[in-house]
């Protein structure tokens, strides 16, 4: 069971909060394993859009595979905002420091740079606070003007809606990009990765359509991604002719069903070198024979 603790601050932005925990709540639907729980510095910490919400002050002791998220708030400035105990701040290191991840969304990254997790790391926030967290914290390298930012288990996000877009991309690397999809299709929003170098993913650049022969046809790809797959049976899996899957699958995407195979092969392989995997392990874990297909398709 892995656990998804939300640390809640006075003035917590409710979009920064239910956006990633609808994500994790899908996730438990799916493919079980999750559980939700909430806690901060009182019983009861209100929030910006004056809901008040409730949290415990025990904070749990966690294990590797469980989450820390901290929410963003209501902060023109940084400074002075965002209060929490150092209790707290000590419990949130104490998670990373036992190989644990912690993840923020907005002005919460201030809170995991109080914790002393941004030094030397790439991290990102909104837009607006970019310059005061880069000022706050010189040590750690503010990316400006992307979705999220992952630095060895400490993951940033930047702000509000791009919670759900850090959540999404959390899940895709711990069940595989089918289970995201699926689970950006419950939330009828487009499923989206942001890595380095680019503020969207194969699936969000190819799952905005609406034809639903074509998203069964990208379910069964996304699932089986290693595998080799024929026309005819994903032909079989719609429901119709080859002829149709093509032509049906070429004007919903752009491409053909094999570039779409492997254009996530390469994003998933792109992903698991930015953890240090070697390309060659890449490569064999995505489904490519060999690295050498692998390498001539990163060079595109």
């Amino acid at each position: 069971m892995t656990r998804v603790v939300f640390l809640l601050v006075p003035g917590v932005h409710l979009l920064d909060l239910a956006g990633p925990a609808q994500v994790f709540s899908s996730a438990a639907d799916l493919v079980n394993g999750y559980a939700l729980s909430y806690v901060g510095d009182a019983d009861t910490v209100l929030s910006h859009q004056g809901v008040p919400l409730g949290a415990s002050r025990e904070l749990p002791s966690l294990s590797v595979d469980d989450l820390v998220f901290v929410p963003g708030w209501r902060s023109p400035k940084i400074v002075g905002t965002g209060h929490l105990s150092e209790r707290a701040l000590a419990w949130l290191r104490a998670h990373y420091d036992g190989g644990g991840t912690v993840a923020s969304v907005c002005a919460g990254a201030d809170a995991l740079g109080r914790a002393g997790l941004l030094e030397g790391r790439r991290c990102t926030t909104h837009h607006e606070l970019q310059e005061e967290l880069a000022r706050r914290y010189p040590a750690a390298h503010v990316v400006r003007d992307v979705l999220f930012v992952e630095d060895n288990r400490v993951v940033t996000s930047a702000g509000i809606a791009s919670g759900i877009d850090l959540a999404l991309h959390l899940v895709a690397v711990r069940h595989g990009p089918a289970v995201a999809a699926a689970i950006a299709r419950t939330m009828v929003i487009y499923a989206r990765r942001n890595g380095d170098d680019q503020q969207d993913s194969v699936l969000m650049r190819h799952r905005s359509h609406i034809n639903e022969t074509v998203h069964r046809i990208q379910d069964v790809i996304e699932s089986r991604l290693a595998e080799r797959l024929s026309l005819s049976e994903l032909a079989i899996h719609a429901g119709c002719s080859e002829r149709t899957v093509t032509r049906l699958f070429g004007r919903a995407t752009g491409m053909t069903p094999l570039k779409y195979q492997q254009a996530l092969r390469v994003e998933r392989a792109e992903h698991l070198i930015g953890q240090g995997a070697t390309v060659e392990m890449a490569a064999r874990n995505v489904g490519f024979e060999d690295a050498r297909m692998l390498r001539r398709l990163r060079s595109r």
